[in-house]
């Protein structure tokens, strides 16, 4: 017993076989280590892809997201690998997403980052209109996309009296803009102050607003909806009153259309006579 464990002592103080031990040992490590690489690269990974084409600015939803399997090694870490991750989200402008294709982050953008995502909110039916604001006008900021706000008019009447009343009921703020364009209440660490606010209105009232806002002794205040303005000393006039005191500051100039004016008949007339006038002095002649 004694004599073969000199015999192993001696065979692994010999330095030639401790060398060629060492090197079977580290050839046998990176082998399993490659190996192992490999097989962790291939399993197969279910990752979701577009189902159909998708075009620019369009809402992913989750009939539009098919799954595959594919190697670990083909999956980029640009490429999203759930579809809860995807379905909410828009396709990138000027980027359409080829069925079969993967989703990549660069493809993919929220709503907010969206450009002029305010007007998907307006309805097709309204036109998207731009109010102008101040700190103070919003109440410290406190009108936020959603909000329902009331349009109060404050105007001089033709006696100099100063009148006071609500122009616009129930309006929904869709977004909150500060005078770079920038959203005010946008996931940011820079502290913006609200120019504008815009919201949609049907033709007929965005006509009447905009006629409001030429109007030189006008003043247009925005009011939480339901909330009240005090007006000591100002006439209180209803709706339609400054709807009309509006309108009669304005003129609609017919013929815009193709139509023409009562004026325009006139002169055309007019002109007839001259020219019957002139041909009656030519025959006498």
């Amino acid at each position: 017993m004694n004599d073969f464990m000199n015999k192993v002592k001696g065979f692994f103080k010999n330095k030639n076989v401790v060398t060629i031990l060492g090197v079977i040992i580290v050839l046998a490590l990176l082998y399993w280590g490659y190996s192992s690489q490999v097989q962790s690269s291939v399993v197969p990974t279910e990752v979701p892809v577009a189902a159909k084409t998708i075009q620019p600015r369009t809402q992913i939803s989750y009939d539009m997201i098919a799954t595959i399997e594919v190697p670990n090694i083909a999956i980029a870490e640009n490429v999203f690998t759930s579809k809860e991750m995807i379905v909410g989200m828009y396709s990138n402008v000027n980027t359409i997403i080829p069925v079969g294709s993967m989703f990549y982050r660069e493809a993919l953008i929220t709503k907010g980052e969206l450009p002029d995502s305010a007007f998907f909110d307006i309805d097709s039916d309204q036109i998207p209109f731009m109010f102008n604001v101040t700190l103070e006008s919003t109440y410290g900021n406190s009108i936020y996309p959603g909000s329902k706000i009331d349009i109060y008019m404050k105007a001089n009447d033709e006696d100099d009296r100063v009148m006071f009343g609500k122009l616009l009921s129930d309006v929904t703020v869709v977004s909150v803009k500060d005078d770079m364009g920038n959203d005010v209440f946008e996931d940011t660490s820079e502290e913006r102050t609200p120019s504008y606010l815009i919201f949609g209105l049907d033709d007929d009232i965005h006509i009447l607003l905009r006629k409001a806002t030429y109007l030189g002794n006008v003043e247009l205040i925005p009011v939480p909806h339901g909330g009240t303005v005090p007006s000591e000393g100002e006439m209180r006039v209803s709706t339609e009153y400054l709807r009309e005191y509006i309108n009669s500051k304005t003129i609609v100039l017919e013929g815009q259309d193709g139509t023409s004016t009562e004026e325009d008949e006139e002169d055309t007339d007019n002109k007839d006579d001259e020219k019957e006038n002139d041909k009656k002095e030519q025959n006498e002649r």
